[in-house]
C-alpha cells in the first residue's frame, strides 16, 4: 500500500453523508474515513489485520461515492483493494469460503470456455422449467443459506452469446470514421449478450468499425475487488493481448462494474517490465459506451419510441468511479417519446456491489428497498442502468415489490428506437 495516500485523508468528514454502510449505522468504523483511519494503524504496525478487519472491509461496498464527495481526492479504491487482497493472505478462510473463491476466481471466471458452458446449462435448466422447479423443491433447505441465496439470484441466460450474435468485425453501413474494440465481459456475454449487440448496433449506427475478439476474458474486476490482485493482473494480461490496442481508436466497455477496473490496468500492472507501457496505453483508450458517443458527437433517432416515463438509476462505478454521470441522461433525452424522470438519490448504491448481495444480505436488502421505493415514486414505466449487476438487483427488488417496471439498459432504448426507423 502507497503510504502516501494513506496521508492523503484530511479527516474532513465530506464523506461521512455519502457513504451507505455509514447512513446505516453511524459507526465512524463502518465509513470511508473509519476505514482509513484503521488502514493506516496497520500501515504504523498499531494494529493487526485479523478477523475484525477483514470483516470491516468486507462491509464496505466499494461503491466510491467517498472518491466523488473528497475534497483530497483519496484513491479510495487503490486503499480498498490493497486492504482486501491483505485480509486475502493474512486471515485464515473457512473452508467453504477456499471452495467458493477457487470455484469462482480460480476457475469458472479464469477460464471463458467453463463460464460458458456452466451458463449453456443453467439456460438450459431455466427454459426448460427445471431450475425453477429445483429451487422452489424440497432440496433447496439442505442447501447452505449463502449459497441457496447465490444459486435463487442466478441471472437469467440468454439463448444466445455475445460470440454468436456479433462477428469478429462489423462494418459500419457508412463511411468509416473510428475503428473500435468491444469488451463483451463475462456475466455480461451470458446474461446480456443482447445488450452487447445494441451496443455493436449503436456503434456502426456512428461510423465505427466494431472489432470483437473472440472468447474474451474476464477483466478481473471480480478478482481485484475481492483481493485476489495476483489473478486480476492475469486477466489484465489476457485482454491486453487480445485486441490490437495500438489499432484502435477506443475499445468500448458498457458495463459500468467493470469499467472503473478496465481504465486502472497501468497502475495494476506498473511494475510489470513486460506490460507496463502497454497498459498505460489501454488506460488512455478505454471508454464508456455514454462517454464515447457524446464525445464524437451523438445522432438521435429520426423516429422515437412509444411514449415512455423513463428514470436513470446510475451504477455507482460509472459516476463515481469513471466520472461518467450526465452522459447517459443526454442519451435518453435525445430519444423522442423518452421523457426522462429524474430519480432521488440516482447515484447512491442499490446494494448490488458485485457479490455484496451474497456476502451482506441484510445491508444489500435494507439499500434495495430505499431505492425501489424511490423507483416506484417515480412512477416510471422503464429504469435505465448501465451495469448488469445493478439491473439483476433492481430487477428482483421490483419484482418483489410488485411493480411491473422494466429494467433495460440506456444503450438498449437507443438501438431500439434506431430499429424504429427502419419500420
Amino acid at each position: 500500500m502507497d503510504y502516501a495516500v494513506v496521508q492523503q485523508c484530511m479527516h474532513c468528514g465530506m464523506c461521512l453523508p455519502t457513504c451507505p454502510t455509514y447512513k446505516l449505522t453511524n459507526r465512524e468504523r463502518h465509513s470511508p474515513r473509519g476505514r482509513i483511519g484503521l488502514m493506516r494503524a496497520v500501515a504504523d504496525d498499531e494494529l493487526e489485520i485479523g478477523a475484525a478487519f477483514a470483516e470491516e472491509m468486507d462491509f464496505c461496498l466499494g461503491c466510491l461515492a467517498c472518491q466523488t464527495a473528497c475534497p483530497a481526492k483519496v484513491d479510495y479504491a487503490q486503499l480498498f483493494e490493497v486492504a482486501r487482497a491483505a485480509n486475502a493472505i493474512e486471515v485464515p478462510q473457512s473452508l467453504a469460503k477456499r471452495f467458493y473463491r477457487g470455484l469462482t476466481l480460480g476457475f469458472l471466471f479464469r477460464k471463458p470456455w467453463a463460464l460458458r458452458v456452466f451458463g449453456r446449462v443453467l439456460g438450459w435448466s431455466q427454459r426448460t422449467g427445471l431450475f425453477d422447479a429445483v429451487t422452489a423443491g424440497p432440496l433447496m433447505q439442505w442447501v447452505p443459506g449463502k449459497w441457496r441465496r447465490l444459486i435463487t439470484m442466478s441471472p437469467r441466460v440468454e439463448s444466445a452469446f455475445s460470440d454468436d450474435l456479433i462477428a469478429p468485425l462489423e462494418k459500419t453501413l457508412g463511411e468509416t470514421r473510428f475503428r473500435v474494440g468491444l469488451l463483451t465481459g463475462c456475466i455480461q456475454d451470458i446474461a446480456y449478450a443482447s445488450v452487447n449487440r445494441d451496443t455493436v448496433e449503436v456503434l456502426t449506427r456512428h461510423g465505427c468499425d466494431v472489432v470483437t475478439p473472440r472468447a474474451q476474458h474476464c477483466c478481473g474486476s471480480i478478482h481485484g475487488h475481492n483481493g485476489d490482485l495476483e489473478r486480476a493482473r492475469e486477466m489484465a494480461r489476457r485482454n491486453i493481448d487480445s485486441f490490437p490496442v495500438e489499432r484502435l481508436d477506443a475499445i468500448i466497455t458498457n458495463a459500468g462494474g467493470c469499467g472503473t477496473h478496465l481504465r486502472h490496468y497501468g497502475r495494476l500492472l506498473a511494475e510489470d517490465a513486460k506490460y507496463a507501457e502497454r497498459a498505460k496505453a489501454w488506460d488512455v483508450k478505454v471508454k464508456d459506451i455514454h462517454e464515447w458517443l457524446i464525445e464524437i458527437g451523438l445522432e438521435s433517432p429520426e423516429r422515437g419510441l412509444p411514449e415512455m416515463a423513463v428514470t436513470y438509476h446510475e451504477s455507482c462505478h460509472l459516476c463515481h468511479g469513471q466520472g461518467v454521470s450526465s452522459q447517459p441522461r443526454q442519451i435518453l433525452e435525445s430519444i423522442p417519446g423518452v421523457r426522462l424522470v429524474e430519480l432521488e438519490d440516482a447515484n447512491v448504491c442499490c446494494g448490488s456491489a458485485g457479490v455484496y448481495s451474497i456476502t451482506q444480505p441484510e445491508a444489500s436488502e435494507t439499500l434495495l428497498k430505499e431505492k425501489v421505493g424511490y423507483l416506484l415514486e417515480t412512477r416510471a414505466d422503464v429504469v435505465a442502468t448501465a451495469n448488469p449487476g445493478c439491473d439483476l438487483q433492481l430487477q428482483r427488488g421490483l419484482k418483489e415489490a410488485g411493480s411491473g417496471m422494466r429494467v433495460t439498459a440506456p444503450v438498449s432504448l437507443l438501438a431500439e428506437a434506431y430499429r424504429a426507423e427502419l419500420g
